[in-house]
């Protein structure tokens, strides 16, 4: 269940499918994604966003560097505050050290039969205030079978994803092997930036006014 009788100490973030705060209770700080806010034509794709965050947040207990699940009662969602800052506010330039410590915490998230699937976004991947990395954002998470192929698949475009980040601020250490797993795009890849791409775009630009590269840091 969410927790009750706390205050809000921050808004950290206010859109179609919910509103994100930086709350307070008895027991300490924590971030809450509500619900109530939400216009009835989206509640049902917000719920079940937040119901696979949940899901995901639940597959992944105990890792470092990623949120706990605190509560889920339908409506509003608790976590963990993870303290730090997004990687576009504190990029790693040149900070090896940052990106061998991300590819481990990926490796977890996949060995615990989770795929992020929304990595590119340089707002979900965090600087701690140790400059290790972390990880939120879970709502498109897909968990299942880490031996299965299609999530072999979706975690190898988590990795591209990070290795992306990582050819933008320290590209000078990039192995050969990582910049021939850039250049060679999945199959999944493909057919979503032939299909989904487009109809995503549409959503977001055309009827949620969202501008598809907010929150994140220039690219190459």
């Amino acid at each position: 269940m969410a927790r009750e009788d706390a205050v809000e100490i921050q808004a950290l973030k206010a859109d179609s499918f919910g509103r994100i705060a930086l709350m307070r209770d008895a027991r300490g700080v924590f971030v809450r994604r509500d619900l109530a806010h939400v216009p009835p034509w989206l509640r049902l794709p917000a719920w079940w966003l937040a119901r696979r965050e949940a899901r995901g947040l639940r597959r992944v207990a105990g890792l470092p560097a990623v949120p706990r699940l605190l509560g889920w009662d339908g409506r509003r969602l608790d976590r963990s505050h993870l303290a730090g800052a997004a990687m576009y506010q504190r990029p790693p330039r040149g900070d090896l050290r940052y990106f061998r410590q991300a590819r481990r915490l990926l490796q977890a998230l996949h060995r615990h039969g989770l795929a992020h699937n929304d990595l590119a976004k340089e707002a979900n991947w965090l600087v701690l205030e140790d400059g290790s990395p972390g990880i939120i954002d879970f709502q498109l998470a897909t968990c299942g079978n880490p031996r299965a192929r299609w999530m072999r698949l979706l975690a190898r475009e988590d990795l591209r994803h990070l290795l992306k980040h990582k050819r933008m601020y320290c590209r000078e250490f990039l192995t050969p092997v990582e910049r021939r797993l850039l250049k060679r795009h999945s199959w999944l890849r493909d057919l979503w930036f032939r299909t989904g791409k487009p109809v995503y775009r549409f959503v977001t630009r055309r009827i949620l006014k969202w501008e598809d590269n907010e929150g994140q840091g220039p690219k190459p």
